[in-house]
């Protein structure tokens, strides 16, 4: 635990304190780090809401100052149950830290003392001055939607002023941007109570923005030798059982009972699809690799209370890809895809950093296959980390159940940390489905799996991008690039020359004419549209073209051919800036 998360541990314990000051009957529950902070869930005698998070500040600040240092203690059971002996909450966790043969340890700061393993800042009534608390939600108890509903108080802590006003300017930055809302303000998704929460519903534009990532995907992929592939929506039980996914998930799938009496379920992934296409005849190593890609939905029983925009949905739309390839192709494909995730996010500016995601041995009851499997995996992915970049980090316990990944992190505009793509190495589900290829030799010789998603979620990533862009997309992506604006009525019949040149050159563009040309400016600066065309006496005369930016940036006297050729070279090398 780095100084940053001990401050912040240590700040959720001063929250608890606060709480409790406020509220003797609550009872605390579990208070942990989190990137950008921490929470304490709490179960309180009474509601609380937003409004009463600056007493509960105020509180803080007044308790902190008695608050010299944690001191801390180890207990027996017995003790420890009794001192917690009105908190259910706290017996619960005191009776799994027994059962696993864990120590005790209580920390005590002024009079307030919690049930914690460590990890807290020396001199908390000096360190801990610079914190503000942010949101309160609903949380089940361990995040089962059978427990309890708690109260969770959600908050943050920095070392100085100036680092808290930066992160708190973020956060008001980032609602400024938030997909939710800019989503429906620019007609690109909603949600309708009829259908259901976590199940958008893509508009016109909002699919086409969809249309053209994928596309552009698939661009990639096919100069890489990609195929597409279909498979449907739902399965038998055998197939997730077969591969293991029954057992895994079967908590977040949709279950559907045929008239027969057949046990079906709609595609939580599609992995275990894509191996029967592979299975469905005898395959000789001269045809592999074999290299299948499929952009589709996948549907997941995410619990309500987890949804959340675009971010958390329960119907997935996944840019999948598979390939079934021998041990010596491994280093070859996985390379391939890594330099379509370079590219497509080079596209939009998003920096990227790598991770491998291993798995944990102290667990392994969590993953298919054998120890000797797994250190095979992860010494290959390792191995192809090191030739393709000297900046990776390891993170234990992160991978899939059935193999390594390779996951790539990026940073949006406002600095805030995604997963975005991954790829996959996966040893263990070729051996549950007995895939092969005949060798030189003619012998079966088993075969790797690898998976690979460029956007991941295609839901998710226009969330993301809806944000990093504050809705104002490149030129390439944006479902209207210009608008075509006649002063009045009398610069119709030019507009409409020009507005038929955009068209023929496939140019998405709108011919505005009702309105005040003001208010028609105000809605094009709302709508986030790349440029708009502006016609009038002179423009006529001249024959040539007034542009707008969304920026604000004014051009006068513009040649139009040579500002559709400028747009066209903008589209083409799809640019993340305006080129006028």
């Amino acid at each position: 635990m780095n100084d940053l998360d001990k401050l912040r541990h240590s700040c959720a314990h001063l929250l608890a304190a606060a709480v409790v000051s406020l509220w003797p009957d609550a009872k605390p529950t579990i208070g942990p780090v989190i990137d950008d902070g921490f929470y304490y869930d709490f179960d309180l005698p009474q509601p609380i809401s937003q409004a009463d998070l600056p007493k509960i500040e105020k509180r803080m600040k007044k308790i902190v100052k008695n608050w010299s240092k944690f001191e801390k203690q180890q207990l027996s059971c017995q003790k420890a149950r009794q001192l917690f002996k009105n908190n259910p909450f706290k017996l619960e966790l005191i009776d799994e830290l027994q059962k696993d043969n864990q120590p005790i340890t209580v920390y005590k700061s002024g009079d307030f003392i919690d049930l914690c393993r460590g990890g807290h800042i020396d001199k908390p009534n000096k360190a801990i001055k610079h914190f503000k608390l942010l949101s309160v939600a609903g949380a089940y108890w361990r995040g089962d939607q059978k427990n309890k509903m708690l109260t969770r108080i959600y908050g943050t802590c920095f070392f100085t002023q100036e680092e808290l006003d930066r992160y708190l300017a973020q956060l008001e930055e980032a609602k400024k941007r938030d997909h939710k809302k800019l989503g429906p303000q620019l007609d690109l998704f909603t949600f309708s109570s009829l259908v259901g929460p976590g199940l958008p519903l893509w508009t016109p534009k909002g699919t086409l923005i969809r249309s053209l990532l994928d596309n552009f995907v698939w661009q990639l992929r096919s100069q890489k030798g990609y195929q597409k592939v279909v498979i449907p929506h739902i399965t038998k039980k055998d197939l997730y059982e077969k591969s293991g996914h029954w057992q895994k998930f079967a908590d977040e799938l949709f279950k559907i009972k045929t008239r027969e009496g057949h046990l079906l379920a709609l595609k939580p992934m599609n992995c275990p699809h894509h191996t029967q296409i592979y299975a469905s005849r005898q395959r000789s190593y001269k045809e592999l690799p074999q290299r299948y890609a499929e952009t589709t939905m996948v549907y997941r029983d995410e619990q309500t209370g987890e949804l959340g925009g675009l971010t958390r949905v329960r119907s997935i739309t996944q840019d999948d890809a598979h390939v079934f390839c021998r041990f010596n192709q491994i280093e070859s494909e996985i390379s391939s895809i890594w330099d379509v995730v370079n590219t497509f996010y080079k596209t939009f500016d998003f920096p990227l950093q790598v991770r491998l995601s291993f798995h944990d041995p102290k667990s392994f009851d969590n993953y298919l296959g054998t120890p000797q499997l797994w250190q095979q995996a992860e010494k290959i992915i390792r191995q192809i980390a090191q030739k393709n970049t000297q900046d990776f980090s390891i993170a234990a316990g992160e991978a899939a159940f059935y193999g390594p990944k390779i996951d790539f992190i990026s940073r949006d505009s406002l600095n805030r940390q995604w997963q975005v793509a991954t790829i996959q190495l996966d040893i263990n589900m070729p051996e549950r489905f007995d895939l092969f290829c005949i060798n030189e030799k003619g012998e079966k010789e088993r075969v790797v799996m690898i998976h690979a998603a460029i956007m991941g979620s295609i839901e998710r990533f226009i969330g993301i991008l809806i944000e990093h862009f504050a809705g104002a997309f490149p030129t390439w992506l944006s479902p209207e690039q210009v608008w075509v604006l006649p002063i009045s009525d009398k610069h119709n019949q030019y507009a409409d020359n020009i507005f038929d040149q955009l068209q023929s050159r496939s140019i998405r563009s709108v011919l505005k004419t009702e309105g005040s040309l003001n208010r028609r400016l105000r809605f094009f600066q709302e709508a986030k549209i790349p440029y708009a065309i502006i016609i009038g006496d002179k423009e006529m005369e001249n024959q040539q073209i007034s542009i707008r930016t969304r920026q604000g940036k004014q051009l006068n006297n513009i040649n139009l051919e040579s500002f559709l050729a400028d747009l066209q070279a903008e589209i083409d090398r799809k640019s993340a800036k305006l080129s006028c």
